[in-house]
């Protein structure tokens, strides 16, 4: 075991660098504004359904101009089989006017700016920024993210802002863009949240094991 968080953390990105040399944003885009599109949609959503949704929807819709174009009923039914969506369409709707008003129809690159865009919090801020501009902003916490830096001993807190800023203090900034896409990577092939395959991991020898199962 090594028991210093900031020399787990280093041998953790070392390992999961080389076991997933391949690890990337799951969400299918091909700009900026897509990317900001489909991570609003996949609030407690999957990945793999907002993928299918948007294959089409980005071939219907191409600029922020589109979706202000289109009848506020008309991007609810496309986007219909995501969770929530209404509101997301709502959020969508006006996001897109923002940037059209305020922004000169092209996607923000700061944090502030991007916070003042409806459904945008820090880690969709923080996805967009990091892989569609490649700044490097903070470190993407999502379900995976979390649950793996509790179980790891990274962290003991249980807010995305306060494990953000914890794994911002551990994970060199270099690696802030790709640390949560090892991390999302390993949590669905090896880490999952009911039964851990604990005896395959990469990291079973440096890892606390908090909160898992004895039998895992």
């Amino acid at each position: 075991m090594i028991p210093d968080k900031t020399d787990r953390t280093a041998e953790i990105v070392r390992r999961l660098r080389k076991e997933y040399p391949d690890a990337h944003c799951a969400l299918n885009h091909t700009n900026a504004f897509e990317l900001l599109v489909a991570t609003i949609l996949s609030a407690q959503c999957t990945d793999d359904r907002v993928n299918i949704v948007t294959a089409e929807l980005f071939r219907k819709y191409r600029t922020p101009q589109d979706y202000l174009d289109a009848a506020p009923e008309e991007l609810a039914f496309d986007i219909k089989s995501i969770n929530f969506f209404n509101n997301k369409a709502k959020n969508i709707r006006a996001t897109a006017e923002k940037i059209v008003a305020d922004f000169g129809g092209e996607v923000p690159r700061t944090m502030d700016e991007l916070l003042t865009l409806n459904g945008v919090a820090r880690k969709t801020a923080n996805v967009v920024l990091g892989n569609a501009f490649g700044i490097a902003s903070g470190v993407v916490v999502d379900t995976h993210v979390a649950r793996l830096s509790q179980r790891l001993g990274l962290t003991d807190e249980k807010t995305p802002e306060k494990i953000e800023q914890v794994l911002s203090a551990l994970v060199p900034k270099k690696n802030w863009v790709m640390f949560p896409h090892w991390m999302i990577t390993h949590g669905r092939a090896v880490c999952n949240a009911r039964k851990p395959r604990c005896s395959g991991c990469v990291l079973a020898n440096i890892c606390p094991r908090i909160g898992v199962e004895a039998s895992a």
